[in-house]
């Protein structure tokens, strides 16, 4: 009944634990509900712009038209001031530079389209955010080729060597590699990539003759985390020079559901050089095109300077916070994480010394690469309320979780207790030789 690729699709539904669980918590009326650390949301600050829009947005007959294709509308000019003011491009960002979608994953999906066929690669190392998979898979048939870094040398430039390993291996195989993806602040570290690396990761493109996709959608949310050593954001457009790469092979993703805690907008962009992409990606606005009442909100808040101003001050100052309380927290109960986080909503923490023993029933074997251990961890812990999301952002080691730490203070520390009340209770009494292997289909 389902073409090949709608089956393919289908079946995405039947992988364990592919779907976040939605949360359910309420301190007054749903108090035992599940707290979610799986989503990234930047929850605190989302009031201040439901409050502004209310207060500060009108909506015209204008707001109800298809507005996406229309060169005179005033979205693309505010956000290209936005990127000219908070990115440092070396270039001069034009109106004309900037495609807007539907979100960052339309983005991905459209540039997926635009530059591979199907069965062609992205190069990403990892640990990475997991839904590019998604992104670039579901629609545009284009594969994911990983390359074998670590949380510790993803930023430094010894990478070089993963991605040359990695490239190598996909083209022994017959996978063309098209472009490579970067995530930066990177998402699950929370840490920015320092401007060597960013250089050598252009030189590497240039020297392959394959695109760079930066996904910047957390620009933005850098914060102060008291570590005289962080690394400070800086866009690829602040470093990309004709002597280091083809400008036409540079593309950056940026949105509002980040820097702006506004997912639900659906807004997105591609900022890029190369018109004959840009045209390619304007064809494909018929399916992924923002609508007119969010390009109404949207241009509205970047025109508004004092507001973007002061609400990415606040944003900075509530995930410093969150952040010195969820460290305090992990570092109390003795949980080891990549320390020097600045950027994100998320802390990548080791939970390794509790996953359960190998077993006949959970093995290590090449088929399921020992994922069910953490899928019973993650059951642990959604037995005491708490979701995490198991082998999400593809680390190569196991026992790796992305934990979000941008919540209310009162959920938050709700959730951190819950994550010492069950690792603790696996240091006393362990898994009692009775491993629960449930696997359960999760969906958003």
């Amino acid at each position: 009944m389902l073409s090949f690729r709608g089956k393919k699709n289908a079946s995405s539904f039947d992988i364990p634990w592919r779907y976040a669980v939605s949360p359910t918590y309420r301190k007054i009326t749903n108090p035992n509900g599940i707290i979610s650390f799986g989503m990234a949301e930047h929850s605190p600050v989302q009031a201040d712009i439901a409050d502004y829009i209310n207060e500060n947005v009108t909506f015209t007959p204008n707001s109800l038209c298809y507005t996406s294709t229309a060169t005179s509308h005033p979205l693309a000019p505010s956000l290209a001031t936005h990127m000219n003011t908070y990115f440092s491009p070396l270039t001069h960002i034009t109106p004309e530079m900037v495609i807007k979608c539907n979100g960052c994953s339309a983005a991905g999906n459209m540039l997926a389209f635009a530059l591979a066929e199907p069965g062609d690669a992205v190069l990403v190392s990892r640990p990475v955010y997991g839904r590019f998979e998604l992104d670039y898979g579901v629609e545009a048939g284009v594969q994911v080729v990983y390359a074998d870094t670590d949380p510790y040398e993803v930023f430094q430039t010894g990478c070089i060597a993963k991605y040359e390993e990695a490239l190598e291996g996909a083209k022994r195989g017959g996978i063309n590699v098209r472009a490579l993806v970067l995530v930066n602040p990177h998402n699950p570290i929370g840490r920015c990539y320092p401007t060597e690396t960013l250089i050598a990761i252009l030189k590497f493109c240039q020297k392959h003759q394959i695109h760079l996709i930066s996904d910047e959608i957390y620009a933005l949310c850098v914060f102060d985390s008291g570590d005289p050593d962080a690394v400070p954001f800086r866009s690829v457009l602040s470093l990309a020079t004709p002597e280091l790469i083809d400008l036409n092979l540079v593309h950056v993703l940026y949105g509002f559901s980040k820097d702006f805690a506004s997912g639900g907008l659906h807004l997105g962009f591609i900022i890029s050089h190369n018109a004959e992409l840009r045209r390619a990606c304007s064809a494909m606005l018929r399916f992924h095109s923002p609508s007119g009442t969010a390009e109404t909100v949207g241009t509205a808040i970047l025109q508004d300077e004092k507001l973007v101003s002061r609400f990415i001050e606040k944003s900075r100052k509530d995930l410093a916070s969150s952040y010195a309380i969820a460290t305090t927290a992990l570092d109390e109960a003795g949980i080891d994480y990549i320390k020097g986080g600045n950027a994100g909503f998320f802390i990548y923490v080791d939970l390794s010394p509790y996953l359960p023993p190998s077993s006949p029933i959970i093995s290590n074997d090449t088929l399921s690469s020992g994922r069910e251990r953490e899928f019973v961890l993650a059951q642990r812990f959604l037995d005491n309320g708490l979701f995490l999301h198991p082998g999400e952002e593809h680390c190569k080691e196991l026992g790796w979780f992305r934990l979000v730490f941008s919540h209310e203070e009162e959920v938050l520390r709700e959730g951190l207790a819950r994550l010492v009340k069950t690792v603790k209770g696996l240091e006393t009494v362990g898994y009692d030789g009775d491993v629960d292997v449930r696997i359960t289909i999760r969906r958003d």
